[in-house]
């Protein structure tokens, strides 16, 4: 969904500036730009930590596959940590940012753009703390937004890998559910190493403006800041599809959804038929999500495609 947010409300304002040198919602946009693609790495970042943890707490619990299904209230409230903690470390982002306008002087247009430069009409208190982010915004980027994430994933994964090799074969450790765990793992990594590629020419391009800024031009920089904010439109883009692509589940219930609205829901044909299906849908992505184990094989359905 954050995603989806980004490409909805950041891609046009910045397609927009680039014709027309104009800034849309003007110095609401050089505001509200910077802190939602700051808060989408952070989104992005403690949601991988997140699933971290819990691919670990799958390998080490003593009876992983009658682990019991997390409520949703749950679910919601980590979510939430997330999102408002993502927010809130994105504050500064807000302060720090301002309109400019430039004027050429061969053609003599106005073009307008964002510069971060906290505003003098701030708190002194304020003012200095904007400061000492603005010094070190670079590596708190690179430390939380790219350091963080990386190791954290790599980490989980080389001791849930080395518990799950030891243990393989246990019999509390079925077949059926070590591929669950083997999918969810490699949805894992496919995620890390999308944000990992995307997120390393903002790092490197960051490191290098902050130490030859002096010996740069700004159409340099302007596009090095395009490029950056390209790898971010392109992480948004792949992430939502190789999620689906890679987690099954969530990808068959999204083609369903499709289908359904597509070619509309005839209950009176399909009632009986849905349901059971729909059953056995809900069993394969509890064992799938939640690690819960089907007690008893489901009964073989004379199932046909939804498409």
């Amino acid at each position: 969904f954050w995603d989806f947010f980004i490409l909805f409300f950041c891609l046009p304002v910045v397609i927009f500036n680039e014709i027309t040198k104009k800034r849309l919602l003007g110095d609401v946009s050089c505001r509200l730009v910077p802190f939602m693609e700051v808060s989408s790495l952070g989104v992005t970042t403690f949601s991988l930590c997140a699933l971290g943890i819990d691919r670990f707490h799958a390998a080490t619990s003593p009876q992983a596959s009658a682990r019991p299904i997390e409520q949703c209230q749950s679910i919601i409230a980590k979510l939430a940590v997330i999102w408002v903690g993502s927010m809130t470390l994105s504050v500064p982002e807000i302060l720090l940012w301002q309109l400019a306008q430039d004027t050429s002087p061969v053609s003599g247009v106005v073009t307008e753009y964002c510069t971060m430069k906290p505003s003098s009409n701030l708190p002194e208190s304020v003012y200095s703390l904007v400061l000492t982010y603005q010094n070190a915004r670079m590596w708190w980027y690179f430390g939380c937004y790219f350091c963080l994430p990386i190791l954290f994933t790599v980490s989980c994964q080389l001791v849930t890998r080395r518990i799950s090799s030891t243990e393989k074969k246990t019999e509390c450790r079925g077949t059926k559910h070590s591929q669950c765990e083997s999918h969810l793992n490699c949805t894992i990594i496919g995620l890390t190493i999308i944000y990992g590629l995307c997120t390393t020419p903002e790092n490197v391009c960051n490191i290098v403006v902050a130490y030859m800024s002096p010996d740069m031009s700004k159409q340099t920089l302007d596009l090095l800041n395009l490029i950056n904010q390209f790898f971010l439109f392109f992480k948004c883009s792949v992430t939502p599809v190789l999620l689906l692509c890679l987690c099954r589940p969530l990808g068959q219930a999204f083609m369903d959804c499709c289908c359904c609205c597509c070619e509309g829901c005839s209950p009176d044909t399909a009632s009986s038929e849905g349901s059971s299906e729909g059953k056995l849908k809900t069993e394969m992505s509890s064992s799938i999500f939640f690690d819960k184990p089907q007690e008893s094989p489901p009964p073989l359905l004379a199932l046909g495609t939804p498409c």
